[in-house]
């Protein structure tokens, strides 16, 4: 499965009541990971293992539940830069990411055993990749890191192009390719923004090819009921002059990735539109 922002957190933390009759594997996104104060934070890898460790916060819908926040008001105190919010414990765990990084363990083995010491067994989750790939924004506010946009501009700038910085040097988690050889069933790309969240995943060189000789390749709708989910996906799409229903989404995602996806997962509210997709020879589930 990829998984990326919320969506795909809460996906992943479904996986977990499943882990009897399969076993999956998460990949998560990396074009998101930034570094910040000597950090490593890596937002969409922390929402996975905070949700299926069951520690995320079910308001905010990221970070750790009873969070508390004394080190970010001490760097505001200190006229540090306090517009990304990380709780105590949430630096905690990347203080730990860190140490293993400088110990020359890869992301991966990081993510591993960060994952084990949260307690969660039988549900592997890992980085698309463990080289970096870094989503930059080219807006009408001009060129912008990733967390710029999101966090401190709030998604206001208008989009003009999105950029995977590091995509066509990067090769896809060699943990991926050997749980695919091995047999994998299914390949379900969660229901996380096309364009912010599964794209700099399906960038990597070599990704899609590799995921398109899986058998089934199934994409789960973002859109319910003519609004995203979660995120900015309805405001981008409007940007780009396309309604956010689930119709639209899924032309998006054949345009951006042809012959990939044979599965379409929608929700009840867009029965009438799975009805239409299927009249037009797509595989829909609802």
């Amino acid at each position: 499965m990829l998984a990326g922002g919320g969506g795909g957190a809460r996906l992943a933390r479904g996986f977990t009541g499943l882990l009897q009759q399969v076993a999956p594997l998460v990949v998560t996104n990396p074009g998101d990971d930034f570094e910040y104060l000597g950090l490593l934070v890596c937002p969409d890898t922390d929402s996975v293992l905070y949700a299926v460790s069951d520690e995320i916060d079910p308001i905010r819908g990221w970070g750790r539940c009873e969070e508390s926040w004394g080190v970010l008001d001490e760097i505001k105190r200190l006229g540090g830069p306090g517009w990304f919010s990380l709780g105590d414990r949430d630096i905690a765990l990347h203080l730990m990411r860190r140490a293993g990084l400088a110990a020359g363990q890869t992301l991966t083995e990081v993510t591993h055993d960060l994952l084990a010491r949260l307690g969660v067994e039988g549900l592997p989750v890992i980085p698309a990749s463990d080289q970096s790939v870094q989503t930059v924004v080219h807006s009408t506010d001009g060129v912008m890191a990733f967390q710029e946009y999101f966090v401190a501009r709030g998604c206001a700038p208008q989009i003009k192009e999105l950029e995977y910085r590091g995509a066509e040097n990067a090769r896809p988690n060699g943990a991926l390719l050997s749980f695919m050889a091995a047999g994998c069933d299914c390949v379900i790309l969660g229901p996380s923004n096309p364009y912010l969240s599964l794209a700099p995943i399906l960038s990597i060189s070599g990704m899609v090819d590799a995921l398109s000789q899986v058998g089934v390749v199934a994409a789960v709708s973002p859109i319910v009921g003519g609004d995203a989910i979660k995120g900015p996906l309805a405001k981008i799409m409007g940007e780009k002059g396309l309604q956010p229903t689930a119709a639209s989404w899924a032309n998006e995602m054949k345009k951006m990735y042809p012959n990939l996806i044979n599965l379409w997962v929608l929700d009840v509210a867009d029965a009438e539109c799975a009805e239409q997709m299927r009249a037009g020879g797509d595989a829909v589930l609802v």
